[in-house]
């Protein structure tokens, strides 16, 4: 039988309030962590993914604290990623209460670090986070990762890295759409089918989810395992509840 899809809440965190962006750029407050996760509790969300976006860029560690107060009213699996660059990181926040720990920046700059997670935590416990876009003409265009925020390139071709993170052992990816992220104009389908026919592991879509229909996409012609979401949940345009009543009606299957 397959497995569910599921529809996961996205907290992009920065000075402890979760803020929405486009294209990474120009963030504006969208409410309280700890408050806005209990309502996504509460509607009927899969996971919950918490992000410390500015963590690698301020190069400093993961807000603990605040990951503690999150997961103390979370009873569904919870994935935190921002600043984790060691293993003394990934333990400091899954004894705080997080299920997975998600890696980008540190996993590009050591990708070694991924097969130690994998090792001590299991394969199931590590997200590899993959920001890609779009670079080159149309005759030489391709997917590049991008890390630090999605502010450096890294001349990574995004589907061997995907490969590359299955092979050192992440048990899931969550990959970002930086053309897409903010804008609303539906998931990055083209980039999001690129890395699941290269991989076989769960890949998280992330980026431009603006109606139902963009669910129905990203689960149908990309082949996805989860659709992440942020400013359409965080400014109440749509609810959890409402995106799995749709999928399914439309055939795909969800939790309730």
């Amino acid at each position: 039988m397959p497995l569910a899809k599921r529809i996961i809440p996205c907290l992009d965190i920065k000075g402890g309030r979760v803020v929405k962006g486009v294209h990474f750029r120009g963030l504006q407050d969208a409410g309280d962590p700890v408050e806005l996760s209990i309502r996504y509790r509460d509607e009927g969300a899969d996971e919950i993914v918490f992000l410390d976006i500015t963590a690698s860029l301020e190069q400093r560690s993961t807000l603990t604290s605040l990951v503690k107060r999150i997961a103390e009213n979370l009873d569904i699996p919870f994935t935190v990623g921002g600043g984790i660059r060691s293993m003394s990181d990934a333990r400091a926040v899954l004894c705080s209460g997080a299920d997975k720990v998600s890696v980008n920046t540190a996993a590009i700059l050591r990708p070694k670090l991924v097969s130690e997670l994998a090792s001590v935590f299991g394969s199931q416990c590590v997200v590899v986070a993959i920001d890609a876009k779009r670079v080159g003409g149309k005759n030489g265009q391709w997917f590049e990762v991008f890390s630090h925020s999605a502010t450096k390139p890294t001349n990574l071709e995004a589907g061997k890295w995907a490969k590359q993170a299955e092979e050192l052992g992440a048990g899931e990816l969550l990959v970002t759409s930086i053309d897409r992220d903010g804008t609303k104009l539906g998931y990055d389908v083209e980039l999001l089918s690129h890395i699941t026919s290269q991989v076989n592991i769960p890949v998280i879509a992330s980026g431009g989810c603006g109606s139902l229909l963009h669910f129905v996409e990203v689960f149908t012609e990309a082949n996805c395992d989860a659709a992440l979401v942020a400013s359409l949940f965080h400014y109440a345009e749509l609810s959890v509840k409402q995106a799995k009543e749709y999928l399914m009606s439309k055939g795909v299957l969800v939790r309730p």
